[in-house]
């Protein structure tokens, strides 16, 4: 993903983790599951969709007479975007408040725990070759 891509919101990064996960859709078949779940009107989904295709995170055909809609990025770079917002935005740059808060959760389990020893690790390799 483009490094000035434009940030989104909560509401549109839900969005786009629910078509990751279905797939390329229309906003009428997004509006009939992700949209009343969440109490949004079939106008405030389109609207979404509409945003996100102009900032380039979904992609739009005209398949059949109808839009389909997909994300342009894989789940994983979309959620390091986001991840990296928010760094960003909310911690200004520091990741020391999200260690301090995951320090103090009391239900980490055996695979995050293992994840973030091997990401340490990383950091410290990266940080000897310097």
């Amino acid at each position: 993903m483009a490094k000035s891509q434009k940030t989104i919101g909560d509401q549109e990064l839900a969005l786009l983790q629910y078509l990751s996960e279905h797939g390329e859709a229309s906003v009428g078949e997004v509006a009939a599951v992700f949209a009343e779940s969440r109490g949004l009107a079939r106008s405030t989904v389109l609207t979404m969709m509409e945003r996100l295709r102009a900032k380039s995170y979904l992609r739009r055909r005209h398949v059949n007479g109808v839009y389909r809609y997909a994300p342009v990025a894989r789940p994983d770079d979309l959620m390091r975007s986001a991840v990296g917002s928010f760094v960003e935005k909310t911690l200004q740059g520091s990741v020391s408040p999200f260690v301090a808060w995951m320090s103090e959760r009391t239900e980490v389990s055996e695979g995050e725990l293992a994840e973030l020893e091997a990401l340490v690790a990383t950091l410290q390799s990266k940080r000897k070759e310097s």
